[in-house]
């Protein structure tokens, strides 16, 4: 008798179900050998029986693949549970396959002759041994729709109604007004106004669109060119700059421009980041103030650049009232009239401008100047700056200066390399060399006295042989300092031995707060690592409990580790990984997520650097960010944004001061950094997110929530996946896994909190009470800044978004600002 004709479509399938099994053969015991799971060895015996069963056109082979998808879906509930993504991570490809053997094609391919030629044996999805494949793919749909209305990462509760009163026009502030970059000096970001409610929020519409004309992509601009500004509101006008640093007054009713202020930053700068997060407004304060005369500046160090002069390149005022303040990517701080864009004459011994240059050690233009806005007080313009990040041990200083408001004259100089001498320092003097940094946004109480300044750590930030006492003092701290004298009042320690890149990145929200019926002026300090340290402000002390942990040792030759960490009673830290929170689209990269796992080390957060290569968790991209939280000082609670990003850390033994190592084929251009070379280390450092071959995050999602803590007593509220991946995937599919967020939140006292910052472009409203999103609105490019709101000369609540995406995330380029409001 002749035999069955052999169908194309089932060779098709024995063929490709054969090379999922190697694959997944060959993965699985590169796994077993690590110590990881044994199913993929299991699930390719399996594969390659059905594969083999099926050139054979033996029926058996849809049963024995009935076994494999049973056995993956209990393996699979019995790592994760009812979790959707997990689940489809692991059973995806199964599922597929085996509705691909029940097609018609297949099945009657399989209907073949026995020995007995008078007995047909028949098989379909209905019939046979197909039966039991399809009552398997059944219940394991059954169980992927129930694992699709359950979300094992979500806490629900009610935020408590006000505990306090706060007068509307706190610390000076109008309630339609935002002076500063958290709107007032204590960083709470919230706002007083009550128009907006989460009953009408879904009515905003887009009152104006302004857009500035200044784009990334400009000859000598670094990666991370990036658009993170939030105006300030004064009067009617809005304030803001640009990433390449232009100054522009808006009509905040309208959103027509005013006036514009061209810097000329001067070219071939040394940057890590260009950015511009903000301006810094002094009101005018007085006749005395106002006509203080101009000091001469001191005689000049031969080692500061020659930079443009604002006063000679732009028209001037003489004598400024009110100034905004706006430090330059080349290293200056200049003083500008808000009222029509003149710089201040009166300012910087009439250059209208101080040089940040002054006394700095090994001088290179673009490599220190202040991304962020400087703190202003009544006298004092406080300034820090940024230093480039893993290029060398011969970086300049991450010294904090104090200058008169009015003439640009220095007051005291606070530098953690020399803490104890805050007198200003003598003409000739340079300060300590790569001294920790402030590149974050400081907070001020002026009743107190003190200025709060977040700070970060030595670079190299993976390596810290070679650091002084007094950086291992006062490195990924927050530190309180005088304002009169700069001198050191308190200090806390965030993170010890920082090796990690756990800089604190956060402006500090300063907040009183009533604890056991007392009324404690706090501070509340989120850290890239996850912890909302809550302290008294006064003193420094915990106000809830911080706690040391043991953490792992042995560092790399020449280090050491501490050998415990603070952990604060509220935390966002994530539970440590294991191999099962690898993930991936498919079962294939999520397997070589699990093979790069085992073959990184990893004990836990504060795992040492090292040669093998380490995993950072939470990585230096932070739980918290520059955007920081927001705080409601009548619930007496923060409204938060925790993003969980694992990253790598891998040691590269340097062979000498003067080689790349790392740069592979991306060599910077021009004055560019060579980033992660640390000349002067023993140890280069390779630093990348852990991420699969087909680049998708190796750890399952979500990558990012919207959470609610209350700050008397230290217990998350609510917690919800925030955001989609739409703009971060081939198809532009709005699964909402909780995406990562970069930029800050703001609340309002009428209920709703704001942000724009996800990776999707979309800036979102929510219910502060229980945490629903109750609005959203689509954004031209990534929104990667902190929104704010106000009220314009027509009465009416404004929401502001800045949608200008982030460089180094990816996110759409953009010049957008953005003015929502609802109808008239």
């Amino acid at each position: 008798m002749m035999g069955v004709r052999r169908s194309p479509g089932l060779i098709v399938a024995a063929v490709v179900t054969g090379l999922f099994g190697l694959a997944l053969g060959a993965g699985g015991i590169w796994l077993i050998m690590l110590g990881g799971s044994w199913y993929y060895v299991a699930a390719a015996v399996g594969f390659l029986l059905t594969a083999f069963l099926l050139v054979r056109r033996s029926p058996a082979a849809l049963g024995v693949y009935a076994a494999v998808v049973a056995g993956t879906l209990a393996w699979a509930l019995w790592e994760v549970g009812l979790d959707w993504w997990p689940l489809a991570a692991r059973g995806g490809v199964v599922f597929l396959l085996g509705i691909v053997l029940l097609l018609p094609w297949i099945t009657r391919a399989l209907n073949g002759r026995t020995h007995d030629e008078s007995l047909p044996r028949r098989v379909s999805a209905l019939r046979g041994a197909g039966l039991a494949l399809t009552v398997v793919l059944a219940v394991a749909l059954v169980v992927a729709g129930a694992s699709w209305f359950v979300d094992r990462h979500r806490i629900d509760g009610m935020a408590p109604d006000a505990r306090a009163e706060v007068p509307p026009d706190a610390l000076g502030v109008p309630p339609g007004e935002w002076h500063a970059y958290g709107r007032t000096a204590y960083g709470q970001r919230y706002s007083p106004l009550n128009q907006i409610t989460p009953a009408n929020v879904s009515q905003l519409e887009v009152a104006w669109t302004y857009r500035t004309g200044d784009v990334r992509g400009q000859p000598g601009d670094p990666e991370e060119t990036t658009f993170q500004v939030t105006p300030l509101k004064i009067g009617n006008r809005l304030f803001l700059c640009t990433p390449h640093q232009s100054i522009i007054a808006v009509d905040a009713t309208s959103g027509t421009e005013i006036w514009r202020y061209d810097p000329k930053i001067r070219g071939d700068l040394a940057l890590q980041h260009l950015t511009c997060r903000g301006l810094s407004y002094h009101a005018a304060s007085g006749a005395a103030a106002a006509s203080a005369p101009a000091a001469p500046m001191p005689p000049r160090s031969p080692a500061v650049p020659d930079l443009p002069i604002a006063a000679s390149d732009h028209r001037t005022t003489e004598e400024c009232g009110a100034k905004l303040f706006m430090p330059t990517a080349d290293g200056r701080l200049i003083a500008m009239n808000p009222d029509n864009g003149t710089v201040c004459a009166n300012f910087g011994g009439g250059k209208g401008q101080i040089n940040l240059w002054r006394n700095m050690p090994n001088v290179k233009p673009g490599a220190y100047y202040s991304t962020s806005p400087p703190v202003v007080t009544r006298n004092l313009i406080i300034v820090g700056g940024t230093v480039l990040d893993n290029v060398s041990t011969s970086e300049q200083s991450g010294v904090i200066r104090a200058f008169d408001v009015n003439t640009g004259q220095l007051v005291w100089n606070w530098d953690s390399g020399n803490p104890d001498v805050t007198t200003p320092i003598a003409p000739g003097e340079t300060y300590v060399p790569n001294s920790p940094n402030s590149w974050s946004i400081s907070s001020v109480d002026e009743e107190l006295g003190m200025v709060y300044v977040p700070l970060g750590n030595q670079p190299p930030d993976q390596w810290g042989g070679n650091r002084s006492g007094n950086v291992e003092r006062f490195s990924s701290s927050v530190v309180a300092l005088d304002l009169a004298t700069g001198q050191v009042r308190w200090h806390f320690q965030t993170v010890h031995h920082d090796l990690w890149d756990y800089d604190v990145p956060s402006q500090p929200s300063l907040i009183n707060l009533t604890v056991n019926g007392q009324v404690v002026p706090a501070l509340v300090q989120p850290t890239k690592q996850g912890e909302l340290f809550v302290l008294d402000r006064r003193n420094g002390q915990p106000v809830l409990p911080v706690t040391e942990k043991p953490a792992p040792q042995g560092a790399a030759e020449g280090d050491r580790t501490a050998p415990t960490q603070p952990v604060s009673r509220l935390s966002f830290d994530p539970p440590p990984l294991r191999e099962r929170d690898m993930w991936g689209a498919t079962m294939f990269d999520q397997l070589a997520c699990r093979i790069q796992f085992h073959r990184l080390r990893y004990e836990g957060r504060y795992t040492p650097p090292s040669m093998q290569g380490s995993l950072v968790y939470p990585g230096n991209f932070g739980v918290f960010n520059w955007g920081s939280i927001a705080v409601d000082p009548e619930r007496q609670i923060a409204f938060t944004t925790p993003t969980y990003l694992a990253f790598v850390s891998r040691l590269v033994p340097r062979p000498n001061a003067t080689t790349l190592v790392v740069q592979g084929e991306n060599r910077p251009e021009g004055s560019l950094p060579a980033l992660n070379e640390n000349f002067g280390a023993p140890f280069a450092v390779q630093l990348y997110p852990f991420t699969s071959i087909i680049d998708l995050p190796c750890q399952a999602p979500p990558w990012g929530y919207v959470a609610a803590a209350d700050l008397t007593t230290g217990n998350v509220i609510w917690q919800h996946k925030n955001g989609t991946v739409r703009d971060r995937s081939p198809i532009p599919l709005p699964f909402k896994m909780g995406v990562p967020n970069l930029g800050g939140p703001i609340i309002t006292a009428g209920g709703v909190a704001f942000l724009s910052g996800t990776i999707d472009y979309y800036v979102r409203a929510y219910d502060i009470l229980n945490g629903k999103q109750i609005w959203e609105g689509r954004l031209p490019a990534g929104g990667q800044a902190t929104p704010m709101t106000y009220t314009g000369a027509d009465g009416r609540q404004y929401l502001l978004v800045v949608a200008g995406g982030h460089g180094s995330l990816g996110t759409k380029a953009g010049d957008y600002v953005i003015a929502y409001a609802l109808p008239r």
